[in-house]
């Protein structure tokens, strides 16, 4: 199928896809990404891990694709927005986000997709460049981007069973999330 074809697909299901620039499902982001579930007014679906994605190579590029390249492709076309949140790595992008990120270059599936990119490291201003970085290959990959966070991790507090504290940041989230959907 076509890049144009696919930007233009109707979803199949109305869900939100959550991406989580560490793969660890103990780490911050994912731990800020599950709490979604509580947030949002659609259902939310956490992305395939993306550190088993292969290794981009444009070489490779071309069908038969593995597996994991085709779930990962399809979740992003059948989304209806995009949540990415990433801690910095050497104040940039993890390796396995910008892998998967690059998966999407030639299929189009990002073309058009509303994206809230989130850089939620230990302290700011330390996601400035993962955030700028995070920025430019959703540009490139023409996402729309209505809004960007960067979150510092002492600023969110979490209930014992995974909710956002009340309050003014857990409001400010569920603002951005609306934005989106």
């Amino acid at each position: 199928m076509s890049p144009m074809k696919k930007r233009n697909a109707k979803p199949t299901s109305l869900y939100l896809l959550t991406v989580s620039g560490s793969p660890d499902p103990r780490s911050q982001s994912s731990r800020l990404l599950n709490s979604f579930r509580f947030l949002s007014t659609v259902k939310v679906i956490p992305s395939v891990d993306i550190a088993t994605l292969p290794l981009y190579q444009p070489a490779k590029d071309r069908a038969p694709w593995p597996t994991p390249i085709l779930t990962w492709r399809k979740q992003w076309a059948d989304a209806v927005a995009v949540v990415i949140s990433t801690p910095a790595y050497l104040d940039n992008l993890p390796g396995p986000l910008k892998n998967a990120l690059d998966w999407l270059a030639t299929s189009g599936e990002a073309g058009g997709k509303s994206v809230l990119p989130i850089t939620f490291p230990p302290s700011l201003p330390r996601g400035k460049h993962v955030m700028q970085s995070l920025l430019w290959s959703l540009q490139a990959l023409g996402a729309r981007v209505p809004a960007s966070l960067p979150l510092a991790q002492p600023d969110l507090n979490f209930t014992d069973n995974g909710d956002i504290v009340a309050g003014e940041n857990r409001d400010f989230l569920v603002a951005a999330l609306e934005l989106l959907c």
